[in-house]
């Protein structure tokens, strides 16, 4: 049997004795803590010499792995230089703890679907001694804090990038070193406050905690529940204790990079000591490809500990949001005020003026939950512009304004950013604001266009008026208006798919050609028309979806024209129609597409649906955050049919649901369902009583 000596600078009531096998031998495993005393470990080094077959040196502050001189503290060095005189083996186990903080990083990275850190908001209480896991961490998010210049030399400063931590190495630790602007700060009240609260700040705004071992509880000491809630923190060697101190201070998740892979948690220069036993190695003849192959062999993986017992992850989102009338803008508190105080303000010059005004976070939203278990957090972004403001610009305008939320969205640690409801403002649905967006990004229409015809089959299903036999087509004939656009043109395949005659109306007439071509070679048994007026075919509509908007002054269509008992789907925000259009004609029924219930407990300030209900386009993002689908998804003027399909299926997997259907005064209940068909059919009955008979040739 080997013995395995582990000397401790930490407390003495962790000490432990106990026989674990390990790759084939059988060890004996004892920890001595000193509870600080470097006299007592200096004594029991001595002691234990030539009687352990390696001795390990635990809690102790490693030399920093960046910078021209990685030196050890006074104290430390004292240990090095005893140890270095031992004839036993001797190590503290910094190799093994600098394999094992890259190798955690990318694991993980891999293990949690290839995204676990991507934009991540990191806090470094100690870039200096984390350096092997910032170094891996940053090629997944630039979203970095390291708090060294802060604790080590009380410079309210944070470092931002690995570059600075470089710099920071190299060339400034050394020389500030000479510099009392510690000793100043911890004489100065109100910049120690100030420094303790840009720290709290950080931690409490972060993702990610990383914290050193060695003076672990210093560094969380003005840390509560308010800063860690929600969190997950990565450490070396996590005991019990610091487990549990974790808990209560509602951490989410523990990474650590100490694999546990004995029955007790043991630091990683018992770990180094045991692999050198068992390779038969020495200090100076274990290399870096022997742990690797170890680790890789013995399946020595990292440590996720999840404190309250279920498996925790929160992926987050953002999505851009507008008014989608001048009305809308009386939201956002300044115009609300300016509206109270001076009634007679014209809001057509503050419609103007906010379509100038900068992106702005308008909400957070919280609480989305799938059945998963996977929850989402996101960010809802405005910018000022409304429907008319838009069109009055270029496109170029509305982008750089959408790239410059973009950039919000990555400060904020978002994965992906939704665009809604843009498309016709943005030119080219999108494209150019991926090339150029800080994040991926989705306009929403695949959701948009599924939702849209979910909502309209529910409808149509409740109406009645329809011949509907499971597993054929409908016997009715339905119309889009905008065929041709990107919500336009999926809803025309779809509703192929489900009708016998499709009625495509648009005033691109080449695209109309090109469109109806690809239906018919795509979809059997459909009869597809295509025209540049809708007022043309409109009293012999059951179903008519309109995917675009009028010009100024101009109706969408003649309501007075349509088939009594037709279903009109509205997609377009601002819709176009009103309740003045819907009093006139009582006999149709008109939804405003379709709005998505959210899974879990969503809240978020009020975006003119009820409580937990989105729009499509915003349920689209929240559902790729939840499946971990960070990429470019709905992007273009030609949505994927593949996608329409996989959005729709992923909604389900997560929990969405079609909301209630909404008409243009609420929520739609079944007895305005039953009311509206009745006024149709009556309609019905007096217009065959006045149409004169055909004469047969």
């Amino acid at each position: 049997m080997k013995t395995i000596v582990n000397i401790s600078l930490g407390p003495s009531k962790d000490d432990y004795d106990f026989n674990p096998p390990f790759m084939g031998m059988n060890f004996r495993v004892i920890r001595l803590g000193t509870d600080g005393s470097i006299d007592i470990a200096a004594d029991l080094l001595q002691e234990w010499d030539s009687k352990a077959d390696v001795i390990g040196l635990g809690s102790i502050q490693f030399p920093f792995t960046i910078g021209k001189k990685n030196k050890a503290e006074a104290q430390t060095k004292t240990l090095y230089q005893l140890g270095s005189k031992l004839n036993t083996p001797f190590t503290t186990g910094d190799s093994l703890r600098s394999v094992g903080h890259e190798w955690t990083i990318r694991h993980l990275q891999y293990t949690f679907g290839n995204n676990f850190f991507n934009n991540s908001r990191v806090v470094f209480f100690s870039g200096m001694i984390n350096s092997s896991t910032a170094g891996a961490i940053s090629e997944y998010t630039a979203n970095i804090k390291f708090c060294d210049p802060i604790l080590e030399h009380g410079i309210p400063k944070f470092l931002k990038s690995i570059d600075d931590l470089k710099l920071y190495a190299n060339e400034l630790h050394n020389i500030l070193k000479w510099v009392p602007s510690r000793q100043f700060s911890d004489f100065a009240m109100p910049l120690r406050a100030y420094n303790e609260f840009i720290i709290q700040k950080a931690v409490q705004q972060a993702n990610i905690i990383v914290v050193p071992y060695f003076n672990f509880h210093q560094y969380l000491k003005n840390c509560g529940l308010k800063e860690l809630s929600g969190k997950t923190v990565i450490t070396a060697t996590a005991y019990d204790d610091r487990v549990k101190f974790l808990k209560e201070r509602g951490v989410d998740i523990i990474i650590d990079s100490t694999p546990k892979i004995m029955e007790n948690v043991v630091g990683v220069s018992v770990l180094e000591a045991m692999i050198m036993v068992a390779l038969d190695k020495t200090p100076e003849t274990l290399s870096r490809d022997d742990l690797l192959e170890v680790i890789s062999e013995r399946r020595m993986d990292p440590r996720v500990i999840y404190p309250a017992g279920e498996k925790k992850r929160v992926n987050r989102f953002a999505f851009v949001i507008h008014p989608l009338t001048r009305d809308y803008l009386k939201k956002i508190k300044p115009v609300g005020w300016i509206a109270k105080l001076r009634p007679t303000a014209k809001l057509d010059t503050i419609e103007k003026l906010m379509a100038y005004s900068p992106p702005f976070v308008y909400s957070k939203v919280t609480g989305i939950k799938s059945p998963t278990g996977v929850e989402a957090e996101g960010w809802l972004i405005a910018i000022g512009a409304t429907p008319k403001q838009m069109l009055a610009h270029s496109p170029e305008f509305i982008n750089s304004r959408l790239l410059k939320a973009a950039k919000i969205a990555k400060g904020l640690g978002a994965q992906i950013i939704g665009l809604g409801a843009l498309t016709k403002a943005m030119g080219d649905a999108g494209v150019t604001v991926a090339k150029f967006s800080d994040l991926p990004i989705t306009t929403g229409n695949s959701y948009s266009a599924s939702a849209a015809l979910w909502a309209t089959a529910e409808a149509v299903r409740e109406m009645g008026l329809l011949e509907m036999t499971r597993g054929k087509k409908l016997k009715g004939k339905t119309m889009v208006i905008g065929a041709t656009g990107a919500i336009g043109s999926v809803c025309s395949k779809l509703l192929a798919t489900a009708f016998k005659e499709v009625y495509m109306v648009d005033s691109h007439d080449a695209k109309l050609l090109s469109l109806r071509e690809s239906i018919l070679n795509e979809i059997k048994n459909v009869k597809v028309h295509i025209t540049t007026r809708s007022d043309k075919y409109l009293d012999d509509m059951d179903v008519i979806v309109t995917a675009s908007s009028a010009g100024p002054d101009e109706q969408i269509l003649d309501i007075e024209k349509v088939k009594p008992g037709c279903v009109i789907t509205d997609v377009n925000r601002p819709l176009n129609f009103t309740i003045k259009d819907a009093k006139r004609r009582p006999d149709v029924l008109i939804i405003a597409s379709g709005e998505i219930a959210l899974p879990g407990e969503p809240e978020m300030k009020d975006i003119g649906l009820p409580p937990g209900v989105a729009y499509a386009s915003l349920a689209e993002a929240i559902t790729l955050a939840l499946e971990g689908r960070f990429e470019n998804f709905s992007v273009g003027k030609d949505i994927q049919w593949e996608k329409v399909s996989e959005i729709y299926k992923l909604g389900l997997k997560h929990g969405m649901k079609l909301s209630a259907i909404s008409g243009l005064e609420g929520v739609l209940k079944h007895d305005d369902f039953v009311r509206v068909r009745d006024l149709a059919r009556i309609a019905r009955r007096t217009a065959s009583k006045t149409i004169p008979p055909r004469i047969k040739n």
